[in-house]
């Protein structure tokens, strides 16, 4: 880094998701990468994560396999890659910027608590590396727009790594679900929140025994403008920054007031 900021054609890129190591959405994201950084590692879990959230496998011990140059499978969540690939097999060198993606499907407004994608993002930033998480949304039975991401997705990252990075900060970018020539521009958000339907399920087993299936979020109401919820609804790529630091200041100082 220069003045906090990335020199991308010298960085050395680690690439992760929770879509799985042969997922089509990282191999784009590692083209993506190849064509900013000539050091580009790839760690990614054997299989699917999705909605694994920020968890770590503590109870058995973690396998991680070399299945190409630079391309790593790990048996374990996104979290455990990054963890793996920064504190094991790039420890010589670290990473100076974690991608992780393409997701297939969007991460906003409460997807970010559920989400593998920006887990991996979030381990990084915790690790003390830039990261950006990057989803492209899409329609239930029509094709990816995979299109859409691969168009905005180098410039977007160029464009973040050209500023200083903010302290305990990951950027979650997401694509809509639209072809590139229908994309409004790219807007700068912060994290939505949703109406939520009831997304959960209740049947029963061919022995009478009951069973629940949670199901993909189902919105009710209006986006609130200026957040990524909205963007996405106006065909717009969402740029949001989301900060690490959990504590609420304004009820710190309250709660001080009555415990003191």
């Amino acid at each position: 880094m220069a003045d906090g900021r990335i020199e991308l054609g010298k960085a050395r890129i680690l690439v992760s998701n929770d879509d799985g190591i042969g997922s089509p959405g990282i191999k784009l994201l590692e083209e993506i990468a190849r064509e900013l950084s000539p050091d580009i590692w790839v760690v990614a879990p054997e299989q699917e994560q999705s909605a694994a959230s920020h968890s770590l496998t503590t109870r058995r011990p973690l396998r991680m396999s070399e299945v190409a140059e630079r391309r790593y499978a790990v048996d374990g969540t996104p979290t455990d890659c990054v963890m793996l690939a920064v504190k094991h097999l790039l420890r010589d060198r670290r990473p100076h910027l974690v991608l992780s993606g393409i997701n297939a499907g969007g991460n906003v407004g409460e997807d970010l608590t559920y989400s593998g994608t920006v887990a991996a993002a979030m381990e990084a930033t915790l690790l003390d590396i830039p990261a950006i998480a990057l989803s492209q949304h899409f329609i239930d039975g029509d094709p990816i727009p995979w299109e859409t991401a691969e168009r905005f997705a180098p410039e977007i990252i160029r464009r973040l790594t050209e500023l200083p990075w903010p302290e305990h900060t990951l950027i979650n970018v997401n694509f809509p679900a639209d072809t590139m020539e229908n994309i409004r521009g790219v807007a700068v958000t912060s994290q939505g929140k949703r109406a939520i339907a009831d997304n959960l399920t209740k049947r029963f087993d061919p022995r009478g025994r009951p069973y629940y299936w949670i199901g993909p979020v189902r919105e009710d109401g209006v986006a609130e403008p200026g957040t990524d919820l909205a963007a996405i609804n106006q065909k717009q790529v969402s740029v949001t920054p989301i900060y690490l630091n959990l504590t609420n200041i304004p009820v710190l100082a309250s709660l001080k007031k009555v415990f003191g």
